[in-house]
């Protein structure tokens, strides 16, 4: 082990070498071709899936924390800058991006404090909502009294590092409006400490929760505590690679320590199931949605709050749905649910005479995608999707259609929260042109008044959105946005990205992106199909995109490809691709499967290990989307698309940049370790094959402003570089 680590540490040292000029150094990586990249050890593992040998020549970097690790993360992020600093158009690219991002930001206000009064009578009101100025790391929560007062800084997480990795992972305000129970995220870990503010003096309670993961809280109505769930206390080894079974569900009573808490519910029988435990608006009940991994099917518990020791009922009681709460009137719960009906509705159901037949439909299903509902104004406000854009309908209580609320434009929009007898609330829109404009909106009159306007220095008007419809391979007609400037020339030779994500019943719809916009002004298509897999469609839709089927993905994601090159949008040579996550797969395998349809490829963070996924922190909660590997037909199925397993040896693949970071434990960076290491030793082509590798960073949420700028920095330079894509020397300025 030792030699191996000592050879591992020569390669690094030439590497570092080389970046620093010393290239007349007779090592042996100096004497390679151009593109030489550090050699990564191979070992022979071997496993047996099913009867069939599968090896894995990389398991070692499976550990992060490893010197050799380390070391091989050095040498591949020393060789990446080196290609990365000598593009000359990466600083005008950093200097633009700064630019565009240099304004303010405003998330959509919540209110709280007025739950129990009337509409007239709202003195303890109290707003929240997040700003950034600009180029800030994490936004700023503020809080005011009136919308008319100057705002107070309730919580900066800024404050709370000097890199800005520190980031809010949750919040939840108090009925009353005075306290604040807020998660923190370090380095962009899932993992969460929970800590209490006091909203008007802002300081800290003595409170303090740890080992909270894929949680919020929920106060109850007597402001005393709040629900949370959390996982037994990891070794801190292994916390960012360890698998993460048995949540439990808990009760915090403030200025208790955590070692005090309630465990409300647990199910040692069920080591996959999770738990979200929410407070009724009328503080009757706590609502339990007992989720297994991924899967949109969910059970649906209550507790009784008002009677001690009440027993957790099961109200349904089977993974064949997707059941969410909306709201209560008395013993009747209002849910929204694909119970046959694979595009939504909503029903009621009382829980003292549960039996289905006896389930009322208020909203039944349309041809419109139901995406979330909420009780405002004594009326249910619902979200639908529309081919991939948003729609909101108001229906009364006995869900008779009322009006439609008239939006900016075809876009995306966020919000419409607050309490029952609220008769406002706000929402964000946007759009591919459009920054995020938070609006508030009048439920009585009907009429929306701008809020907050963000001011972007570029004109909208000189970019066009349109949408088209493409087949893919099997007939299936797919939507797909596309965005650039106006007036471009269908001629085959413009730079296009196209991205994609199709899983996990995930809609991508119109969203305003600053590092979109500097792609599109540097002459740039930005292209976004509405892949099978996704939610766009509903449940039917998502389930045409999973497990067995999971290749529909990838034959939709080509197919796009093929279209904008049949429309002359762009050429092979001139179309990158991109995705994170699930998307990382997504590029990942479409790259193996089609090396010969693209010019570069962008996975970020993904899954590229499928046969091991399961193995690592919340992984096994995909097997819900992509299967097990120990079920024999679906190994198959994983094992003919898994991009670490479907490189073929001296192909020439595209240029590729994958970036990753080694703080993720969502997905783990293993996958993208493995997975370039795999890429440089088959690849035979002259494009470069890079790995870029984050620091104090996690899987994206939470990510400082700085990192991501310079992140979208080095993803631009590398894709104008080796798409050779010509920019203007004074366009940055």
């Amino acid at each position: 082990m030792k030699k191996h680590i000592f050879l591992t540490w020569l390669s690094t040292l030439a590497v570092l070498l080389w970046h620093y000029g010393f290239s007349n150094l007779p090592l042996n990586a100096m004497t390679l071709p151009p593109f030489q990249y550090p050699p990564t050890r191979t070992v022979a593992q071997v496993d047996s899936y099913h009867g069939i040998e599968v090896a894995d020549p990389y398991r070692w970097l499976e550990n992060p924390d490893s010197t050799e690790t380390k070391s091989w993360i050095v040498a591949q992020n020393a060789l990446t800058s080196k290609f990365l600093e000598q593009i000359p158009a990466r600083q005008h690219i950093y200097q633009r991006l700064t630019q565009l991002w240099n304004f303010e930001r405003y998330g959509v206000p919540f209110k709280s404090g007025d739950q129990d009064l009337s509409p007239d009578c709202q003195e303890d009101r109290r707003y929240f909502y997040f700003k950034n100025d600009g180029l800030q790391n994490q936004s700023v929560l503020y809080t005011l009294k009136n919308l008319e007062d100057t705002p107070k800084v309730l919580l900066d997480p800024n404050q709370l590092s000097e890199d800005g990795t520190v980031a809010l992972a949750g919040v939840a305000v108090s009925n009353n409006g005075k306290l604040l129970a807020y998660g923190l995220s370090q380095s962009g870990s899932d993992w969460q400490e929970w800590k209490v503010r006091d909203v008007e003096t802002g300081l800290d309670l003595v409170d303090d929760i740890h080992w909270v993961k894929f949680s919020g809280a929920s106060w109850t109505s007597d402001n005393q505590g709040f629900f949370y769930s959390r996982y037994d206390e990891p070794d801190e080894q292994t916390r960012l690679e360890a698998v993460n079974y048995f949540q439990k569900l808990y009760y915090h009573r403030l200025g208790t320590p955590q070692s005090e808490d309630i465990l409300i519910y647990e199910r040692p029988d069920h080591q996959d199931w999770g738990f979200s435990g929410d407070v009724s608006e009328d503080g009757h009940y706590l609502i339990i949605s007992v989720w297994l991994g991924t899967d949109s099917r969910n059970l649906l518990f209550y507790k009784d709050l008002t009677q001690p020791n009440a027993p957790v009922v099961e109200l349904i009681n089977q993974f064949e749905a997707e059941f969410s709460f909306i709201d209560n009137e008395g013993t009747t719960f209002w849910l929204r649910t694909d119970y046959n009906a694979p595009r939504g509705k909503v029903i009621a159901v009382d829980i003292t005479q549960p039996d289905r037949t006896r389930w009322r439909e208020l909203i039944p299903e349309m041809e419109e995608t139901l995406q979330s509902v909420s009780v405002l104004n004594h009326q249910f406000v619902a979200s639908y999707l529309k081919d991939a854009y948003d729609q909101v309908k108001i229906f009364s209580l006995e869900g008779t259609f009322v009006r439609n609320v008239d939006l900016p434009g075809i876009g995306s929009v966020g919000g419409f929260s607050g309490k029952r007898h609220d008769t406002e609330t706000f929402y964000s829109f946007t759009s591919f042109t459009t920054p995020a404009t938070i609006y508030r909106y009048n439920l009585v009159m009907g009429e929306s008044t701008v809020f907050r306007k963000p001011e972007v220095r570029f004109r909208p008007e000189d970019y066009e959105t349109r949408q088209v419809f493409y087949q893919s391979k099997d007939g299936t007609k797919v939507p797909m946005f596309i965005v650039h400037k106006r007036g471009l020339a269908l001629d085959g030779t413009n730079p296009t990205l196209l991205y994609g994500y199709g899983g996990f019943n995930v809609s991508l719809t119109p969203t305003f992106s600053v590092s979109n916009l500097v792609w599109m002004e540097m002459g740039g298509v930005y292209a976004m199909p509405n892949l099978r897999g996704g939610g766009e469609y509903g449940e039917e839709w998502h389930q045409a995109g999973m497990k067995l089927n999971k290749q529909n993905v990838f034959d939709d994601f080509i197919a796009a490809a093929e279209w904008l090159i049949a429309k002359r949008y762009t050429s092979p040579q001139r179309l990158a691709i991109s995705g994170g996550s699930n998307g990382g797969l997504l590029v990942a395998a479409c790259m193996t499967q089609r090396p010969d349809l693209f010019g570069a490829v962008l996975p970020a963070v993904g899954v590229m290990d499928m046969l091991r996924f399961h193995r690592f922190t919340i992984g096994w909660a995909w097997t819900s989307e992509y299967g097990s590997p120990d079920n024999p037909e679906e190994f198959k199925a994983l094992y003919a698309y898994s991009p670490l397993h479907n490189l073929k040896p001296g192909t020439a693949y595209p240029a590729t940049l994958i970036t990753t970071a080694d703080h993720d434990d969502r997905v783990v960076p293993a996958h993208s370790f493995k997975f370039a290491a795999a890429l440089q030793a088959a690849h035979r082509g002259s494009a470069p094959v890079l790995i870029r590798i984050e620091t104090k960073a996690g899987h994206g949420a939470g990510k400082p402003t700085t990192k991501i700028i310079e992140e979208m920095s080095d993803r631009w330079a590398f894709v104008v570089k080796v798409l050779n894509i010509q920019i203007a020397a004074d366009w940055a300025q």
